[in-house]
């Protein structure tokens, strides 16, 4: 909220958005489109392994770009570590505190100790697996030094009224994203099937596989748990989508909404960021305007717009009731998608993109750009960077555009789109 508005407004606070950030171009992806801050993973210590992550080099040019940009980095310190993981931790936080970095996320009780001691000025952020569930819980971690909670995404909206009702500690929710099939994220089956400790930061998704039954004695015959040919996917929970909720999160004093992602693509980083930024901008005007935060409904822009992001459908998980069998995903691993991220806006004069996806003369792209209804245009020329003009473009390569109506007020790093027919 900018200062003008602050003067004169005595409402609720708007929430911190809070974005992944699991590459660079990611990070700036996200900048673009409107985070208030991001979180990253170095290349130890994180629960995101095997996402693209950041090196020392680059967490110091990841939180230089950001502060330039006004926004804050938190990082991710949040593996149950064990006795071999803490050999190097203390230098790798010091590292993090000269680096520049505005927060750490935790979730190891020794972790935390030893941030204390060897970073005390460094806030403490306590992630989503240390399970709070409860406003005692709160106030513990309040006193063990904490100073902000991702609270346990089983909680219902009365439940974090509660906890913020009992506490002055900053709260942070999960609002979008994947969900875990187990408590507050701490599972072990990847550790049996695979060997890969979710909990290390390598987890296999084993929640996203095809199950089926076979009986001991009919080895290699497999029976349909659920009624379906191909086996079912008992574990496989929709993604979380609060969007509709924002006006109640923030009418109960959240400090920060949090978006899952950092192991998803640069398109769906930079649409959902841009989908929740224009929400809480849409909510701050009409809480200005005099509105109560808890009346408000979303335009149907904004579903619209939803409705082109994701891939495995919605649900509000514990947010108003118990989940039911509505809100997992049993057929399928996902649902097919029917848009694609197509470019990158890499220069605006000329209109070069970085392609994703294949891109054809003739084609209907959107441009997302800073309103809630993209542009829609038609590719009409395409030209290599030398010149060479095109038909197609192939994912990976540079491509100047031109475009039928020519887009105006195009910027860098913002996203292009096509409508895809599904496979």
């Amino acid at each position: 909220m900018n200062d003008t508005l602050t003067a004169a407004y005595s409402g609720p606070r708007m929430p911190e958005l809070l974005a992944p950030a699991g590459s660079f171009e990611k990070l700036v992806t996200a900048i673009h489109y409107g985070a208030d801050a991001v979180y990253l993973g170095g290349k130890e210590f994180s629960l995101r392994a095997r996402a693209a992550n950041f090196d020392d080099d680059n967490v110091r040019r990841a939180v230089r770009y950001a502060h330039d940009h006004g926004v804050k980095v938190y990082v991710t310190v949040n593996i149950f570590a064990h006795n071999r993981d803490l050999h190097s931790l203390e230098d790798y936080l010091a590292f993090l505190r000269d680096s520049g970095a505005d927060g750490l996320i935790v979730s190891d009780p020794g972790i935390l100790a030893l941030a204390r001691q060897v970073v005390p000025d460094l806030p403490l952020h306590l992630s989503t697996q240390a399970n709070v569930t409860n406003w005692a819980s709160a106030r513990f971690w309040a006193g063990q030094g904490i100073s902000r909670l991702n609270l346990a995404r089983e909680l219902g909206l009365e439940e974090i009224r509660t906890i913020r009702a009992a506490s002055t500690i900053e709260l942070e929710v999960f609002v979008h994203g994947a969900l875990c099939i187990s408590y507050s994220g701490r599972c072990m089956l990847s550790n049996y099937f695979t060997g890969r400790n979710a909990n290390q930061g390598d987890c296999a998704h084993p929640c996203r596989y095809s199950y089926a039954l076979m009986e001991e004695k009919r080895p290699g015959h497999y029976f349909p748990v659920e009624e379906d040919e191909r086996g079912t996917y008992i574990f496989n929970s929709r993604d979380l989508c609060l969007l509709n909720q924002l006006p109640a999160l923030i009418d109960a004093g959240v400090n920060s909404i949090k978006i899952e992602g950092r192991m998803k693509s640069v398109g769906y980083v930079g649409a959902v960021v841009r989908l929740y930024r224009l929400a809480l901008d849409w909510i701050q005007q009409q809480l200005f305007s005099g509105e109560s935060a808890v009346s408000l409904v979303l335009p149907d822009a904004f579903h619209k717009e939803l409705s082109k992001i994701g891939t495995r459908g919605q649900t509000e998980n514990f947010f108003s009731a118990r989940p039911s069998s509505g809100d997992m995903l049993y057929d399928r691993m996902r649902i097919e998608q029917g848009y694609v991220p197509v470019g990158i806006v890499r220069t605006v004069a000329p209109l070069l993109i970085e392609t994703r996806h294949v891109l054809a003369l003739g084609d209907q792209v959107e441009y997302l750009g800073r309103a809630i209804e993209p542009a829609t245009v038609t590719v009409s020329a395409m030209q290599m960077e030398d010149g060479t003009a095109l038909s197609r473009a192939n994912p990976g390569n540079r491509v100047i555009l031109q475009t039928d109506p020519a887009l105006a007020s195009i910027e860098p790093q913002s996203l292009l789109r096509k409508r895809i027919e599904p496979t």
